[in-house]
């Protein structure tokens, strides 16, 4: 009885563990995973902000991070920072991504649309606590970057994604 007890218990717990890394893989995964904060206000019609993206080399983190931060400002919004208040989403839909996977797929896709909507503040390659290497093998990055965000508003409009702001409630 007492060694049925034990088997239950450790096939349990291994089970439980391995959920917790499955359920962490998925949101690491998740497209919705942005760290972005909110630098400052930009020109006219733009955001500054800062924001993380992972690779394989510091190129690719960048090119991640830059994505991002353009995905962040369609699905998710901007959390307000110190002098700059909330922005957002520019898509409230949350099933947006999803109905339009087409557009999406094409616009993210490497060298894509997102890129005419951001325009980075650092040139050179992230150093310092801005370039943390994870693993031996990946590499989180951090960029500060300016996006377009008025612009890719009207991207999105003149596509039927978004809703205009003059349409109403």
């Amino acid at each position: 009885m007492i060694i049925i007890s034990l088997i239950f218990i450790t096939q349990t717990a291994y089970s439980q563990r391995e959920l917790g890394r499955k359920e962490r893989k998925i949101l690491y995964n998740s497209s919705y995973n942005y760290e972005i904060q909110p630098l400052g206000v930009g020109q006219d019609g733009t955001k500054v902000v800062k924001v993380w993206g992972y690779g394989k080399s510091v190129e690719d983190a960048v090119q991640v991070a830059k994505r991002n931060a353009v995905a962040a400002c369609i699905f998710r919004g901007i959390p307000a920072g110190p002098g700059v208040a909330t922005t957002p989403a520019i898509v409230r839909d949350p099933n947006a991504a999803q109905e339009h996977a087409d557009y999406f797929e094409e616009f993210f896709q490497t060298g894509g649309k997102y890129l005419n909507f951001i325009s980075l503040s650092t040139d050179a390659a992230p150093s310092g606590s801005d370039r943390l290497k994870i693993k031996r093998k990946y590499y989180k990055v951090g960029v500060s970057a300016q996006v377009m965000y008025d612009n890719l508003r009207r991207e999105l409009e003149q596509e039927g994604i978004a809703r205009r702001l003059d349409k109403g409630f």
